[in-house]
């Protein structure tokens, strides 16, 4: 009898166990702490049944639980304000809120457990605030008051870019649901009070509409815009600056209209704010020569509006060709390339224009210490719209103070300052650029989409030399001209809100010409350099599910570079033609779900010439976790078939000493390319922090690309470069102030096999680099300063005391020797003011290095007339201003 008796007690709490459990986990928040209470009341009565050890255990874990839940009660009935609450749930379920502020103002109350699944905390939600959460899809909920009289609203759709109605499109506002009618009309009953009216049709952005403006009569009018299929997310806004993000896929994108002011610069030149980022710099301080993780520029793919770039620089590779007022962003990409671009082992920089129809007439005009500017942007009709931008240079007719700074940087050491001959008489220059671009686009349907870009770049420089010659003064004229001429066709169609297909036909045609004079000698020079590129494009992107797209496409390319020098005296013509096609297809897929964001691709490329077939994979990969740490990897292979390379440092008068050629896998290999990174990222309110580590290995690369001015200058050979290294960046915001630093740790060594040593220093190994700057941004003022530092780049010194050997100059190890470190501090300013309703000004100031520095950024050495070994230092700008009056429109 007492054996039954005990085992029916303990069974008896065993049930007790049983319904506490149930208790606490499902009862409300607010009577949680009484329910633990009576809980461990009910079980303390069981305590003298158990003599069993392992009922023991079992009492024992369920009191430590109890106890520690309790423990923690105090945290989690801490009341917050709803909006926060609201702000920390969007990134724990990755759902977005939607709601007017009136109506959660004064809500407070202790946030939901973290265990609650997305369905029980809008319950909880819902039962302590005493407002409506409308789930409308897996991202979108609504927060309204409940209302207990319905109401009756109403509007009228068309299309933003063409005067056409809405036929088809779906409105809903809570439980209630609409379709708008062949006229665009629709009328909804209503039971919420300040809610939201979400309008959706295929093919356009999704707009939200506050009922509030859907109750007035007339109906209120609604203009849907087109949208693509896909919009890769923002993980990191404002990434060091405003207007600098980073997308999942690991690129950074710029956003031209929106960049805030760098120090040194008066406009938003984008190329200069790519230098800005981590890993990112030119080691010779251009502004288009962009040197990423030891790669040479040359290696880099630019695109304007998807047309591969030959050349991409004013004041030869001082200023920037692209105008930033019709620029809509810049896409970098230094690891983890789509699929769907090929070439450029070193980076991919994606430059894009403006691409909506305009709505109305915007433009405007500025001047600064180097040139001047005009943009508009021109409506045609609902469907049409134009493009146009224009720049050129004023230095040719007022010599400013930035200009002789300019000049000086791009010309000294060079044909047009420097001559061997000392007798010749003063010499006279002229030099000027300008870049001209337009674009049509023309909204067919809001499906149908046809956009044409045109863009010429221009560099000229001519000087003429006068000598006496036999008691005869006579003058001749050299010069070079350069540029650049890129014009595409793109069509797109969307099929419905999962298909989009776009078909693009482009053409670039890159020149440099050169003639140079010999006076005393009665020698002409002229070279050329000559690249022709005509491609097509064929892609399609599907959208398969709710996480997952499908990316798709077939691209063919060919290539045509010719290399041409003629010399009367003694006479000699060469000409070189080598045309080169390619066909690539690629494939990639993106997953992204929740926290979580996977990229994978593979692009395959065929060269009929050799018989070759190339496979490039690509990766991407990032995670968010523990809410505020995201992980990211990347990798890529990659193949470039042209290269720059220099026959002699004076080529082309010593201003543009390089020239393009194509690979014939020989002498000139395809260049093969892989990367590996991973990156650590930390984002909470206003503070940013993040460490990259990389790998990176070129191989096939030649000597003659590579800038030698040591002993193997005319050596031709075939080796490869390998970088490693790590980036950080820290980045802080105090109200109107944003503040950053950035350090980047690389070591970056050649590897020739054919040469000795084998293995020396990158020519463009810079092993630390630090960059910090701050700003502030007033309503009408903003004002930015910065600091650049980094050690020395490595160069070849002779042997001293024996610097000359069989009339060559011996020289010690390659890049045995380093220059000083290089310190640069700028400072820009600028105000804008209204100077009617329509039209705005803006006046700003900008300083070069402030402090004057001088920054020897090369050095190298020759022999002169007398067999005696000259060294020559090359400077970077010294203290440079500049000045920029703006107005528009």
């Amino acid at each position: 009898m007492v054996i039954n008796k005990k085992l029916k007690v303990r069974k008896f709490c065993n049930s007790i166990f049983l319904a506490a459990w149930w208790r606490e986990t499902r009862s409300p928040l607010g009577l949680k702490f009484i329910t633990r209470f009576a809980n461990l009341l009910s079980l303390a009565w069981c305590v003298p049944t158990y003599k069993s050890i392992v009922h023991l255990k079992r009492f024992t874990s369920l009191l430590i639980v109890l106890f520690f839940s309790t423990a923690g009660l105090a945290q989690e009935y801490e009341k917050l304000p709803l909006q926060k609450i609201l702000q920390v749930l969007e990134q724990r379920y990755a759902v977005t809120f939607t709601y007017t502020d009136n109506n959660i103002k004064g809500i407070s109350f202790e946030p939901p457990p973290q265990r609650m699944n997305l369905k029980e905390t809008l319950l909880y939600l819902q039962q302590l605030s005493g407002l409506i959460f409308q789930q409308l899809n897996e991202r979108y909920i609504t927060i309204s008051k409940p209302m207990a009289t319905a109401r009756s609203i109403c509007g009228v759709i068309s299309f933003a870019d063409i005067a056409q109605t809405v036929s088809g499109a779906t409105i809903q506002c809570g439980s209630g649901f609409a379709v708008s009618s062949e006229s665009g009309y629709f009328e909804l009953n209503i039971f919420a009070q300040d809610s939201i009216a979400y309008i959706r049709f295929t093919g356009c952005e999704p707009m939200a509409v506050s009922t509030t403006e859907l109750t007035n009569r007339p109906c209120h009018k609604i203009s849907l815009r087109p949208q693509p299929i896909i919009l890769q997310e923002v993980f990191v806004k404002d990434f060091m600056a405003k207007g600098i993000n980073k997308k999942m896929d690991g690129s950074f994108v710029i956003n031209a209209a929106n960049l805030s002011l760098l120090p040194g610069l008066t406009e938003p030149d984008v190329l200069q704010a790519i230098q800005a980022l981590p890993g990112s710099q030119s080691i010779n301080e251009t502004i288009s020569d962009i040197n990423i993780r030891g790669g040479t520029n040359d290696q880099n793919l630019i695109l304007w509006d998807g047309i591969k770039m030959y050349h991409s620089g004013h004041f030869f590779s001082l200023i920037s060709a692209f105008s930033p007022y019709l620029t809509e962003k810049v896409t970098l990409i230094k690891n983890g390339t789509t699929a769907a671009l090929g070439d450029g082992t070193s980076c991919t920089i994606d430059i894009r224009t403006d691409n909506y129809v305009a709505e109305k007439f915007t433009g405007g005009a500025g001047l600064n210490m180097i040139n001047g500017d005009v943009f508009a942007k021109i409506p045609v009709s609902k469907k049409i719209s134009l493009q146009i931008s224009a720049r050129r240079s004023v230095v040719d007719i007022l010599k400013t103070p930035t200009y002789k700074q300019y000049f000086k940087r791009a010309f000294s050491h060079t044909d047009v300052t420097t001559s061997p001959i000392d007798t010749l008489l003063p010499r006279r220059e002229k030099f000027y650029f300008y870049d001209v671009s337009f674009k049509f686009l023309y909204d067919i349907t809001p499906k149908d989409k046809l956009r044409v870009s045109f863009l010429n770049v221009f560099n000229n420089i001519d000087y003429e030399e006068k000598a006496i010659i036999n008691s005869v003064t006579q003058t001749k004229t050299s010069g070079l001209d350069q540029r650049n001429i890129a014009t595409g066709l793109n069509y797109s169609r969307l099929w419905s809100d999962k298909v989009r297909t776009s078909a693009q036909v482009s053409l670039s045609a890159y020149e440099v010409s050169a003639v140079n004079f010999d006076l005393f000698n009665d020698q002409r020079l002229e070279q050329q350099n000559n690249v022709l590129d005509a491609g097509i494009k064929l892609d399609t992107r599907i959208r398969i599910g709710n996480h997952t797209d499908l990316f798709t496409g077939y691209q063919f390319f060919e290539v045509g570079i010719t290399n041409f020098e003629e010399i009367n005296n003694p006479s000699f013509r060469r000409s070189i033609k080598k045309v080169m096609r390619t066909h690539a297809v690629f494939i990639e897929s993106n997953f992204d779900y929740d926290k979580t964001n996977i990229r994978l691709g593979i692009r395959g490329n065929y060269l009929p010439e050799f018989q070759k077939i190339m496979m490039e994979p690509r990766i991407t990969f990032n995670q968010n976790f523990l809410k505020h740490f995201y992980f990211e990897v990347l990798a890529e292979m990659k193949n470039q078939s042209s290269t720059q390379i220099i026959d002699l440092q004076t080529d082309f008068l010593g201003l543009e000493k390089r020239r393009w050629a194509l690979s014939n896998n020989q002498e000139i290999p395809i260049i093969n390319s892989r990367q590996l990174s991973t990156g650590l990222y930390y984002k909470k309110d206003n503070l940013l922090v993040s460490v990259e580590g990389f790998y990176k290995q070129v191989e096939n690369i030649i000597t003659s690309s590579q800038a030698f001015q040591n002993q193997f200058q005319y050596t031709r050979a075939n080796g490869n470069y390998q970088t490693t290294g790590i980036d950080f960046l820290m980045n802080k915001k105090f109200n109107r102030f944003t503040t950053w630093i950035s350090y980047s740790n690389a070591k970056s060594n050649f590897d020739f096999k054919q040469l000795i040593p084998s293995n020396f220093p990158n020519n463009l190994d810079i092993r630390h680099r630090v960059a910090l700057g701050c700003s502030y941004q007033a309503k009408q003022f903003e004002i930015s300063a910065g600091a650049n530092w980094q050690s020395g780049k490595p160069f070849t010194e002779p042997v001293k005391l024996n610097e000359i050997v069989n009339n060559e100059i011996n020289y010690k190890a390659p890049n045995s020797a380093r220059l000083g470190n290089y310190l640069r501090i700028d400072a820009s300013a600028k105000y804008t003011f209204a100077l009617s309703d329509q039209m705005k000004g803006l006046v700003g100031i900008s300083v070069w290095n402030v402090p004057n520095r001088q920054n020897i950024i090369n050095t190298y050495y020759y022999l002169n007339a007398n067999n005696q070994v000259q060294s020559v230092e090359q400077t970077g700008l010294g203290i440079t201003p500049n000045v920029i009056f703006r107005v528009s429109f």
